[in-house]
């Protein structure tokens, strides 16, 4: 149990860092059915197309007029994800600049008649800010905790965590971030951007919302779990689109970070969300600079144009930026550890007491960053201002409020400036533009900006983990800027005579850490080109992710898989582990007891054993003329308790249907078989039935999967890893070996045209009549 090594801290330490599962996943009966740290259960989704009789009728019905339609309605719900989620972008955007503007432009004013007025109001504002995030979070949408994207990544990879997709979430999330992140807390809101769009997508993917009657029937096309994880995977490229506008690094963030299986025709409607995001919040802020968004016309949307910054560099600087590489795979890596003892310790300790202490928590951490961000500029001495350049567009000081580099906060002489007040006094997304900055050298001393590292990496890590939405897109970027930017002082010092900005080393130090936290490569590049506006330095952020991301691996996985597994969540890697290559599917499966059913079964029999077991997949075997058991196809749980609930199917002959002359009955749409999305669906419990009902029988010809995919007993597991992983399965059968070959197929098998008198013949020239 795993209460016997929390006793010993050195083996909880070794526990953690190996992530093994805890005992309640490690007893469960089968994968697809586990349970989170946490206690809520998850459950596999059905991303296999279900090909029984009910399936197959619904297909024959439809004609290519129809297949165009449904390909239609999936480019308009691409185009409304689009929408919705760059509207949610701005809303929340405007929101932030707007709450924080409000806050220190009345901090910056009552401080010049009392600084300790001042001291307090900017405390109560915070307060109140993290109150009503905390608030929502624990009393309306617990499932918005976090950034969503660990959960996000499970449901992509196949796995169902209950309420992350729900209506209340997305509220909770978009509401909840405004809370935290305008209450100035060390997190970001692009990770709860991401959840919020793949809310969305859901949302419109399952026809809206039921429980608060938001469900129009022309919503209600798709149905399958397919078609939904692929609304889903648009809604996440949105997510990121609309965070850092870049509609490209969202695509690849969608492909590289979250997503497990992709198709060709996935990424042009990918694509097309992100084109349709950055128009939506291109409009808006087009809209707002007119003054109409309040602060929000001034602080803006997350980017950090440095065009005007460094132009070339030298084969020189290459050392330095290797080493910024190093540092950043370093403290990436340290972060993703130390988050992970929190978490644990959080999950298994402090949240088990109850919602009033996540809300304590929460709110004491809020005044801790309050008091730390409001009184560390007081302890440092102020600076005179530079001289002013005459192409520069900085003001020294900037005026009381409103954004910009130089900030007069607790100084003497009105021609001075607090530079950690310049960090600390601002939202985070212009404390990223001032430290990105160029032709401001000297702005800010090497003891500012290793005070502030030290006290922002803690309160992030202090931070994350608490029940409020929490990204660490941008955290990561200030941290990885302030260490980069003194890097790049160091730089400037020692290359004197070479054309040397401090902002670009400040770029490269946040692309380090985030490569070194989230292990991200392609997608993460591409973000940080688009958000800098500087093409130019793409080799160099190249160069440090690599370094970065090599660094971390050494020691552990990336932020989100770590989460991941702490939360529960079953993610299969890209890659079998090593001890697959000598372990074959039979023994991977031996300890399994397999429940199967005939093919008419007693309605009693199916209630006995739903209600003794926990399995959602069951083989259904029929006996042949000479008594040979012959398996015909694969059973659902969730089919089996839409037959029991709705008793149209019920008979009271033991006999079996007759195949030969198409005389099934079909009493049932395929759409009645389809689990609702981010449900629990019926269970067993839902189930009312007579004691005449359980005399009668149910043949499952017409219900099962005719066709379910099947694996040799001596196969090796890494093989059966790749084939369960790459096509998305959620049951795979376990056989003998076949005694014989019927056929065989090849790729020219599958290259026949339709209507071509030559297929025929191709198949009968690989098939084989005895073997």
């Amino acid at each position: 149990m795993l209460s016997d090594h929390i006793q010993n801290g050195i083996e909880t330490a070794k526990l953690v860092w190996s992530r093994l599962p805890t005992s309640e996943e490690g007893e469960s009966e089968e994968v697809n059915s586990s349970k989170r740290s946490d206690g809520t259960s998850v459950e596999s989704l059905d991303y296999e197309v279900i090909e029984n009789y009910a399936y197959r009728e619904e297909q024959a019905q439809r004609g290519r007029l129809y297949v165009g339609y449904y390909v239609g309605v999936k480019w308009f719900f691409a185009l409304l994800i689009g929408i919705g989620t760059g509207l949610a972008a701005v809303f929340i955007n405007i929101a932030v600049e707007n709450f924080a503007g409000w806050k220190f432009a009345a901090t910056f004013a009552i401080i010049q008649k009392s600084y300790l007025a001042g001291f307090i109001v900017y405390i109560l504002i915070n307060l109140a800010l993290v109150f009503s995030s905390v608030f929502i979070i624990t009393q309306f949408a617990p499932a918005a905790a976090g950034s969503g994207i660990p959960e996000i990544k499970g449901y992509l990879n196949g796995v169902d965590t209950h309420g992350i997709l729900l209506f209340r979430t997305l509220i909770g999330k978009i509401f909840g971030s405004i809370g935290s992140v305008g209450g100035g807390l060390a997190l970001g809101k692009e990770g709860p951007l991401v959840h919020t769009g793949a809310c969305i997508a859901s949302l419109l993917g399952q026809g809206g919302s039921t429980k608060y009657h938001l469900s129009p029937r022309w919503l209600q096309v798709f149905k399958s779990d397919r078609d939904r994880r692929d609304l889903v995977t648009c809604g996440c490229a949105a997510g990121v689109a609309a965070a850092f506008r870049a509609p490209v690094g969202g695509v690849l963030f969608a492909l590289e970070e979250v997503t497990s299986w992709w198709r060709s025709q996935l990424m042009w409607r990918v694509f097309f969300t992100s084109a349709i995001v950055a128009v939506v919040v291109r409009t808006a802020m087009g809209w707002c600079k007119s003054g109409k968004c309040g602060h929000f016309g001034s602080g803006g949307f997350i980017i950090w144009d440095i065009s005007g910054g460094q132009d070339d560099y030298s084969f020189e600087e290459l050392f330095p930026m290797a080493i910024i590489g190093i540092i950043g795979g370093l403290l990436g890596a340290l972060f993703n550890q130390l988050t992970l003892y929190i978490t644990y310790w959080r999950r298994k300790s402090l949240h088990k007491r109850g919602n009033r202490v996540k809300i304590i928590e929460a709110c004491l951490i809020s005044v801790i960053t309050s008091i730390i961000s409001f009184g560390l500029p007081l302890l440092r001495k102020c600076s005179p201002c530079p001289e002013s350049d005459a192409n520069s567009d900085l003001e020294c000081p900037r005026p009381p409020g409103m954004y910009g580099n130089y900030v007069n906060f607790y100084c003497s002489k009105d021609k001075e400036y607090n530079d950690l007040a310049t960090i600390f006094f601002n939202t985070q997304d212009d404390a990223i533009r001032n430290l990105f900055s160029a032709k401001t050298i000297h702005e800010y001393s090497a003891q500012s900006l290793l005070t502030f590292l030290v006290m922002f990496y803690t309160l992030a890590v202090v931070t994350f983990g608490t029940a409020v939405p929490a990204g660490q897109f941008v955290p990561g970027i200030m941290i990885g800027s302030t260490y980069g930017r003194l890097v790049g002082m160091f730089v400037v010092k020692f290359y004197r005579k070479l054309n040397i900005e401090e902002g670009t080393y400040a770029l490269l130090g946040a692309a380090s850490f985030l490569g070194g936290s989230m292990r991200m490569t392609v997608s993460l590049c591409v973000i940080m080109v688009e958000i800098t506006n500087n093409l130019k330095l793409l080799p160099l952020i190249m160069l440090v992710l690599l370094i970065s991301k090599a660094v971390g691996d050494a020691f552990n996985e990336g932020l989100y898989e770590e989460q991941a597994h702490l939360r529960g969540i079953p993610l299969l890697e890209s890659r079998p582990k090593y001890h697959m290559r000598k372990m074959t599917a039979k023994e991977a499966c031996r300890r399994q007891k397999v429940v199967s059913f005939p093919r008419v079964v007693k309605v009693a029999n199916v209630f006995s054993i739903l209600r003794s077991n926990k399995h959602n997949g069951f083989p259904v075997v029929d006996h042949g003329r000479n008594g040979e058991a012959l398996v015909i196809g694969l059973i659902l749980r969730s089919h089996l308790l839409v037959l029991l609930q709705s008793k149209l199917d019920f008979q009271h002959s033991p006999l079996p249907c007759d195949l030969g002359m198409g005389s099934i009955p079909i009493r049932h749409n395929f759409s009645e078989f389809v689990k609702p999305a981010s449900s629990t669906g019926l269970s067993i419990e839902d189930i009312h039935l007579t004691p005449d009902d359980f005399e009668m029988y149910i043949d499952l010809t017409p219900f099962l999967n005719p066709s379910p995919y099947v694996v040799p007993e001596d196969m090796s597991l890494t093989k059966v890893y790749n084939l369960f992983r790459q096509l998305g399965l959620r049951h795979v059968f376990v056989v003998p070996r076949a005694p014989r070959v019927i056929g065989l197929i090849t790729r020219k098998d599958l290259l026949v045209e339709e209507n071509d008198d030559s297929a025929t013949v191709e198949l009968q020239s690989t098939s084989s009549s005895e073997i």
